[in-house]
Protein backbone atom coordinates (compact mmCIF):
# COMPACT_ATOMS: atom_id res chain seq x y z
CA UNK A 1 0.00 0.00 0.00
CA UNK A 2 1.48 3.33 -0.89
CA UNK A 3 1.93 6.77 1.68
CA UNK A 4 -1.03 8.20 -0.73
CA UNK A 5 -3.71 5.48 -0.60
CA UNK A 6 -2.75 5.29 3.48
CA UNK A 7 -3.46 8.54 3.43
CA UNK A 8 -6.23 8.11 1.61
CA UNK A 9 -7.84 5.31 3.82
CA UNK A 10 -7.34 7.84 6.95
CA UNK A 11 -9.45 10.50 5.13
CA UNK A 12 -12.49 8.52 4.17
CA UNK A 13 -12.52 6.51 8.09
CA UNK A 14 -12.48 10.64 9.14
CA UNK A 15 -15.31 11.22 6.60
CA UNK A 16 -17.14 8.70 7.99
CA UNK A 17 -16.51 9.84 11.94
CA UNK A 18 -17.37 13.37 10.43
CA UNK A 19 -20.87 12.00 9.42
CA UNK A 20 -21.53 10.27 12.65
CA UNK A 21 -21.18 13.62 14.41
CA UNK A 22 -24.59 13.96 16.37
CA UNK A 23 -24.61 17.50 14.25
CA UNK A 24 -24.51 15.88 11.02
CA UNK A 25 -27.34 13.45 12.06
CA UNK A 26 -25.28 10.92 13.45
CA UNK A 27 -28.01 8.09 15.61
CA UNK A 28 -26.33 6.97 19.25
CA UNK A 29 -28.70 4.32 18.54
CA UNK A 30 -27.34 2.91 15.64
CA UNK A 31 -23.78 4.03 15.66
CA UNK A 32 -20.80 3.51 18.18
CA UNK A 33 -18.96 6.58 17.45
CA UNK A 34 -22.13 8.52 17.23
CA UNK A 35 -22.72 7.04 20.76
CA UNK A 36 -19.32 7.76 22.09
CA UNK A 37 -19.31 11.42 20.25
CA UNK A 38 -23.21 12.36 22.25
CA UNK A 39 -21.61 11.07 25.45
CA UNK A 40 -19.12 13.18 25.01
CA UNK A 41 -15.42 13.84 25.84
CA UNK A 42 -14.96 11.70 29.18
CA UNK A 43 -16.42 8.60 27.13
CA UNK A 44 -14.27 8.54 24.21
CA UNK A 45 -11.44 10.07 25.80
CA UNK A 46 -11.56 7.05 28.20
CA UNK A 47 -11.75 4.30 25.52
CA UNK A 48 -8.15 6.40 24.58
CA UNK A 49 -6.79 5.82 27.76
CA UNK A 50 -8.23 2.33 27.64
CA UNK A 51 -6.64 1.70 24.31
CA UNK A 52 -3.26 3.18 24.82
CA UNK A 53 -2.75 0.99 28.07
CA UNK A 54 -3.55 -1.75 25.87
CA UNK A 55 -1.28 -0.94 23.20
CA UNK A 56 1.62 -1.29 25.67
CA UNK A 57 0.48 -4.52 27.40
CA UNK A 58 -0.02 -5.61 23.98
CA UNK A 59 3.71 -4.41 23.13
CA UNK A 60 5.25 -6.14 26.51
CA UNK A 61 3.66 -9.19 25.63
CA UNK A 62 5.40 -9.06 21.91
CA UNK A 63 8.77 -9.30 24.34
CA UNK A 64 7.74 -12.75 25.71
CA UNK A 65 6.50 -14.40 22.85
CA UNK A 66 3.18 -12.66 21.99
CA UNK A 67 1.72 -12.22 18.99
CA UNK A 68 2.61 -9.43 17.34
CA UNK A 69 -0.22 -8.86 15.41
CA UNK A 70 -1.96 -8.04 18.82
CA UNK A 71 -0.04 -4.87 19.42
CA UNK A 72 -1.34 -3.85 15.53
CA UNK A 73 -4.77 -4.25 16.77
CA UNK A 74 -4.49 -2.51 19.76
CA UNK A 75 -2.69 0.20 18.06
CA UNK A 76 -5.69 0.44 15.49
CA UNK A 77 -7.70 0.90 18.22
CA UNK A 78 -5.81 3.38 19.99
CA UNK A 79 -5.40 5.64 16.30
CA UNK A 80 -9.43 5.08 15.50
CA UNK A 81 -10.38 6.36 19.23
CA UNK A 82 -8.49 9.08 18.79
CA UNK A 83 -9.30 9.75 15.25
CA UNK A 84 -12.51 10.25 17.42
CA UNK A 85 -11.24 12.76 19.52
CA UNK A 86 -9.70 14.85 16.68
CA UNK A 87 -12.85 15.18 14.77
CA UNK A 88 -14.65 16.25 18.24
CA UNK A 89 -12.21 19.17 18.35
CA UNK A 90 -12.55 20.09 14.69
CA UNK A 91 -9.25 18.14 13.56
CA UNK A 92 -8.18 15.21 10.91
CA UNK A 93 -5.35 12.83 10.28
CA UNK A 94 -4.56 15.15 7.72
CA UNK A 95 -3.37 17.80 10.32
CA UNK A 96 -1.04 15.22 12.64
CA UNK A 97 0.59 13.86 9.37
CA UNK A 98 1.25 17.93 8.64
CA UNK A 99 2.79 17.73 12.20
CA UNK A 100 4.89 14.68 11.29
CA UNK A 101 6.00 16.49 8.42
CA UNK A 102 7.01 19.69 10.26
CA UNK A 103 9.05 17.56 12.67
CA UNK A 104 10.49 15.52 9.76
CA UNK A 105 14.40 15.90 10.18
CA UNK A 106 14.41 17.74 13.58
CA UNK A 107 15.69 15.65 16.43
CA UNK A 108 13.10 14.93 19.38
CA UNK A 109 15.63 17.22 21.54
CA UNK A 110 15.58 19.95 19.22
CA UNK A 111 11.54 19.52 18.30
CA UNK A 112 11.32 19.47 21.90
CA UNK A 113 13.46 22.57 22.93
CA UNK A 114 11.34 24.43 20.07
CA UNK A 115 8.17 23.48 21.57
CA UNK A 116 9.20 24.89 25.14
CA UNK A 117 10.13 28.19 23.60
CA UNK A 118 6.67 28.52 21.83
CA UNK A 119 4.99 27.58 24.86
CA UNK A 120 7.02 30.06 26.52
CA UNK A 121 6.80 33.12 24.11
CA UNK A 122 2.89 31.92 24.14
CA UNK A 123 2.61 32.98 28.17
CA UNK A 124 4.63 36.19 27.85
Amino acid sequence: MSAMSDTDSLARLAAVIESRKPANGGDPEKSYVARLLHKGPDAFLKKVGEEATEAVMAAKDCDHGGDVQKLVNEVADLWFHSMIALAHYGKAPADVVAELVRREGLSGLEEKALRKAQIREASE
